[in-house]
């Protein structure tokens, strides 16, 4: 099942994108956080439907446009993009022959980045000119837990979106820690929708990263450093994590800084990120 968030004359709603993707059942709910409050995805069923509209007539927004947290991400994790992050000469401490880091590095996004597919990221001029991309895989936390084990970790995914991780590389590079790199306002499109666990394997999902129509990520999740399980396990540690939590879980290779020599985004770029059966991200950067 596919959930959007949107706007419609002003008021914002939740509703299921029906079969086709031409129109929405929108939902008697206040908002995505609530849907996923009310239960696993098989409640979704029980919320009443109070009207069908075109998508042609509603403006999409991020799944969750406004998480009660920060986004959760997990950097190198993939081996690839690892390895071409200690190359380029971006990661502050690189060790040569330790690329690969024994426990997931975890750092947090703001809301305040948080933007819908369709929408511009800002480049910030003023502040960067290493604007980089990151398509990442997003995990929707659906039931709370703490000190929860590999074992029943998909057991509190309610669902998956896509991410992409934009990254300020020369901040990233300079502050010696990623978050003033990762938090600065549009740098985490998300979208286009959530769609639910029970549609999704997500132990085996192609990521494709386009730039103005240029394949440059083609990877699969199964190649994950630390999968799904081991992210949840490790975040649930002594942190509860809540519904409505998201997790961003890395990028793989293919990004600007691995190009000899970078390539950064400049005004008028096109990213689109693909994930099987999860649609298409697709945002202009200005």
């Amino acid at each position: 099942m596919k959930l959007v968030s949107f706007e419609h004359e002003g008021v914002e709603g939740v509703g299921i994108l029906e079969a086709g993707e031409t129109r929405v059942s929108v939902l008697q709910a206040k908002d995505m956080l609530d849907v996923i409050g009310r239960g696993q995805p098989e409640e979704v069923g029980s919320i009443p439907a109070v009207r069908t509209l075109d998508v042609r007539d509603i403006r999409l927004k991020a799944p969750l446009a406004r998480p009660q947290r920060n986004i959760f991400c997990v950097g190198k994790n993939y081996r690839e993009h690892a390895r071409e992050f200690a190359r380029s000469g971006y990661e502050a401490g690189a060790v040569a022959g330790a690329e690969i880091d024994e426990y997931p590095a975890v750092f947090t996004k703001p809301w305040t980045s948080v933007i819908a597919t369709g929408e511009q990221v800002d480049l910030h001029p003023d502040v960067t000119s290493a604007v980089d991309y990151e398509g990442e895989l997003g995990v929707v936390i659906g039931r709370e837990g703490s000190h929860i084990s590999k074992e029943s970790a998909f057991q509190h995914v309610w669902g998956y979106t896509i991410i992409n991780d934009v990254t300020a590389r020369d901040r990233q590079k300079n502050h010696k820690q990623w978050f003033l790199g990762k938090a600065l306002d549009t740098f985490c499109p998300m979208g286009p929708w959530l769609v639910t666990a029970d549609e999704v394997e997500a132990t085996n999902l192609t990521l494709e990263t386009y730039v103005n129509g240029e394949l440059r990520q083609n990877a699969n999740t199964r190649d994950l450093i630390f999968d799904i399980p081991t992210l949840i396990a490790t975040l649930s540690s002594g942190m509860r994590l809540m519904p409505g939590d998201i997790i961003s879980t890395g990028t793989p290779a293919g990004v600007g800084i691995g190009m000899k020599p970078p390539r950064f985004l400049a005004s008028g770029d096109i990213v689109e990120i693909r994930i099987t059966g999860l649609g298409a991200l697709t945002n202009t950067f200005v």
